[in-house]
């Protein structure tokens, strides 16, 4: 549910208020051992064949949410990629200790540049 509560939050708000209601109340928990990176980053992908443009940013906001609200660490990042066409594409990913938890690509994510890591969400 939360992959499609972020897809709609998206339409209807701009991203940093998305973010921002998407993480109220998460943070500051020990981390959960039943709700592993590994698997809050399986449920996110698999719950994205359900959501009509579930694509990477809304994906990337959910785990970003579950993570904090499981107590894990969590690194928001968005990247971009000029393709053969002179057209940039941006992708949005999140890490957990140092680990890819959700938006890698088929090919993986070669050949994106990394901005510069998003502030936390405020929680």
């Amino acid at each position: 549910m939360l992959v499609g509560a972020a897809r709609v939050a998206l339409w209807v708000l701009p991203f940093k208020v998305a973010r921002r209601v998407l993480t109220l109340g998460a943070g500051g928990r020990s981390p959960a051992a039943d709700a592993t990176p590994e698997k809050i980053g399986w449920a996110v992908s698999a719950a994205r064949h359900f959501v009509p443009k579930g694509d990477c940013l809304p994906q990337a906001l959910a785990a970003e949410s579950l993570l904090l609200r499981h107590g894990h660490p969590v690194e928001f990042r968005i990247g971009v990629v000029k393709t053969d066409r002179d057209r940039l594409e941006a992708h949005a990913w999140v890490e957990s200790g140092g680990r890819l938890v959700v938006g890698d690509l088929t090919q993986g994510l070669v050949g994106y540049s990394p901005l510069p890591p998003l502030p936390g969400a405020k929680v």
